[in-house]
């Protein structure tokens, strides 16, 4: 089974990483119960020559089911299955639930102080950070990047205690940020939610800016809740299951 060249349904088809193929037939096998909960996965060489993949391209999806809860890695021992369905991303030591709930909280009204308080200095920090994002293709550097962008908000805001906050969740907003891009196709979207936060920065608007910021993370919500809530139909007849 080749799922290197994949496409989405619709009435538009949407070619899909080689990864997200990956990740959508094992996470529908174990949804399905081709894989129960205790099972051990077959082992990363058997499953590459099963779905004719690399092997950097299987290790992502499987650490996207870790993230999604539905598997465990146990060293020297293999990737097992810990839940048939999933439940809510963990990114590092955050649930989604409880990271997002922060995130509102810290930084849609730092973007207000921002609009009021930031200097030329910090605008040009942002737009720079902007203009490498949206030519960026690697998606690890544009994570990196993207992390940075929300550093330098709270930067804007000039107070200090917000910065340190943001910078305490860094690692899980990076987490939090590839998983979305991989597996949401967020990328493209978030470089325009990013581009109205800044614009209203540099209009010095606190209510638009505001506006912008919970807009982005109400998209980030939205993706989030289509990726848990999203189910694997069953494989057409007569192709094979994992």
């Amino acid at each position: 089974m080749n799922l290197s060249d994949s496409q989405t349904g619709g009435s538009v088809p949407r070619r899909v990483s080689a990864m997200e193929a990956v990740l959508t037939h094992l996470r529908g096998a174990i949804e399905r119960g081709d894989y129960a909960i205790g099972d051990k996965l077959p082992s990363e060489a058997e499953l590459c020559r099963r779905l004719e993949v690399s092997r950097p391209v299987l290790r992502e999806a499987l650490r996207a089911l870790q993230v999604m809860g539905l598997t465990v890695s146990r060293t020297g021992k293999g990737t097992f299955v810990v839940a048939g369905s999933v439940e809510e991303p963990t990114f590092g030591d955050y649930s989604a639930s409880d990271l997002l709930e922060v995130r509102r909280h810290i930084e849609i009204p730092v973007a207000g102080y921002a609009a009021a308080r930031r200097t030329s200095e910090n605008l040009d920090h942002l737009v720079h950070l902007l203009d490498r994002m949206e030519h960026e293709t690697d998606t690890t550097a544009w994570v990196a990047m993207d992390t940075l962008f929300h550093l330098g908000v709270a930067e804007a805001s000039q107070n200090p205690v917000f910065r340190r906050v943001i910078e305490e969740i860094r690692d899980a907003l990076a987490r939090q940020s590839a998983f979305l891009n991989e597996l949401g196709g967020r990328r493209e979207q978030s470089n325009r939610e990013h581009r109205e936060i800044v614009e209203a920065l540099m209009d010095g608007s606190e209510t638009d800016a505001v506006e912008a910021m919970a807009h982005h993370l109400d998209r980030v919500e939205t993706t989030l809740t289509s990726i848990v809530r999203e189910r694997t139909a069953p494989p057409p007849e007569g192709e094979p299951q994992a």
